[in-house]
């Protein structure tokens, strides 16, 4: 198990290494192997005793991002021109400091700097990521990264079916998850309860936190294998690596058994074949929901009252009658009453993951309702109207970019739209792997459009 840490450490030596060379998009070493395993590395750590180095090695990614944006910005010749979604980010985090400086809410300061870097740390992922010439960035290179570590997820994933048991059981995650997040081991293996299906049946999470992270991990894998492979013609070419890549998304998704990133997952194939006008595959993707549908209902006319068994769970989870759908909506419920008694918030630390470790949490299951709970209808207004405008602006350009700079808008693009599910069902701001990733590449596309047209051109075939 001690692998992970020794992979962690590299990585972070590496993109260290890379930095300081001059090559400062090297942090995406990092955020690409080094936060895909950062839980599973603290544990092992944790387990093997080495208490004292974990908070050390969990202070790593703030470093490397800091270090860069730094150094970004004493590196600018002239003041950048922003963009309408800076201005937005901005007030968000502006909004989050006032609510952290005054005393709302019952946490303590130091309670709500917590919450604080939770909620908005994602700003300084994107600025750093926003600091960049896109042109000094070999795309290509880090997306195969992509690849490989999808890749390697799937080679873990099958040992573990194979042997039938959690990577996580053998790496000290639950003992980590109850010291540092007061988070008791649940359910059948010991871990907790996400790590189990309504029914019994196993989730894995590969070598990331949980199974939720690894299937939202795929929507990321499953954008990057579109845009990577996708040409300026909208030709979609993949060699025998990329297929392979796409087949562990696919084993990914099936076994991380968590339905929304499920359904993210087709989506983004319906989107991917909508706006390369793929006719064959949107036609092929109706048909099948329609006959998908139809068998739904003949399942739920047929199996009413049928007792266990993947039937049962796809029943249950139409009608919204599992306990997972059940707690869901208890949680919705809780947090919109909670924004419609305080429309100004109850303040930083009182839903979402950070409040559960603190203390009690109010409403959640949902991370705009989480943003909602904290610091109001303006807060949330604000984080989903930067979602939206991500959407609209990815639209606008992706006719108009090529070369490299389109297969980040395409990747922006997709990603955004697969956040979409697991946004209304979870807290994915809240894994630093999801975050970094989602928000680093949100600002170099940002970078990307704010050129002058003259300096957009396509990749340099070295870097290919």
């Amino acid at each position: 198990m001690f692998i992970f840490p020794i992979i962690y450490i590299i990585s972070f030596i590496v993109a260290l290494r890379e930095i300081l060379k001059g090559n400062r998009s090297g942090v995406l070493i990092f955020m690409i192997f080094g936060l895909s395993l950062y839980t599973t590395a603290m544990s092992v750590s944790f387990m093997l005793g080495l208490q004292w180095l974990v908070p050390v090695l969990q202070s790593f990614k703030e470093i490397l991002i800091l270090t860069v944006l730094v150094l970004n910005i004493i590196a600018l010749k002239k003041r950048p021109k922003f963009h309408l979604i800076d201005y937005l980010i901005l007030a968000f985090f502006t909004l989050t400091i006032i609510y952290t400086i005054l005393p709302i809410g019952e946490q303590n300061f130091g309670g709500r700097i917590l919450a604080l870097k939770s909620l908005s740390f994602y700003v300084i992922v994107y600025f750093t990521g926003r600091s960049f010439d896109a042109q000094s960035i070999y795309i290509n290179k880090y997306f195969n990264f992509f690849i490989l570590l999808t890749i390697a997820a799937g080679a873990v994933l099958i040992v573990e079916i194979v042997m039938g048991q959690q990577l996580q059981t053998l790496t000290g995650y639950a003992d980590y998850s109850f010291y540092y997040f007061n988070i008791e081991p649940a359910g059948a293996y010991g871990l907790s309860t996400t790590f189990e299906s309504e029914g019994g049946y196993m989730r894995f999470a590969s070598f990331f936190t949980n199974p939720l992270e690894h299937a939202v991990a795929t929507v990321i894998a499953l954008s990057i294998i579109a845009a990577l492979y996708t040409k300026d013609d909208n030709k979609f070419k993949i060699n025998g690596t990329g297929l392979l890549a796409l087949g562990a998304s696919l084993l990914s998704i099936i076994f991380a058994f968590s339905r929304a990133p499920l359904a993210s997952y087709f989506l983004i194939i319906y989107v991917y074949a909508l706006v390369t006008k793929r006719k064959a595959v949107t036609n092929t993707i109706h048909a099948v929901v329609a006959i998908v549908a139809i068998y739904f209902a003949y399942l739920f006319l047929r199996f009413e009252n049928t007792n266990g068994g993947i039937i049962e769970v796809l029943m249950n989870t139409i009608d919204f009658s599992n306990p997972s759908s059940i707690g869901h909506i208890e949680q919705w419920l809780e947090g919109i009453v909670a924004m419609s008694n305080n429309p100004l918030g109850l303040g930083l630390g009182t839903s979402g993951r950070v409040a559960g470790t603190l203390g009690e949490s109010t409403g959640g299951e949902n991370q705009f309702i989480i943003i909602g709970v904290q610091m109001g209808i303006i807060a949330l207004f604000l984080y989903v109207y930067i979602f939206i405008l991500f959407i609209k602006t990815s639209i606008k350009w992706l006719p108009v970019l090529k070369g490299k700079e389109r297969k980040v808008c395409m990747v922006i693009l997709l990603m955004k739209i697969g956040y979409i599910i697991p946004l209304l069902t979870s807290e994915p701001e809240s894994s630093s792997y999801l975050s970094y990733i989602e928000w680093f590449l949100s600002g170099l596309f940002i970078s990307i459009i704010m050129q002058p047209t003259s300096v957009i051109q396509t990749e340099p075939a070295y870097a290919n």
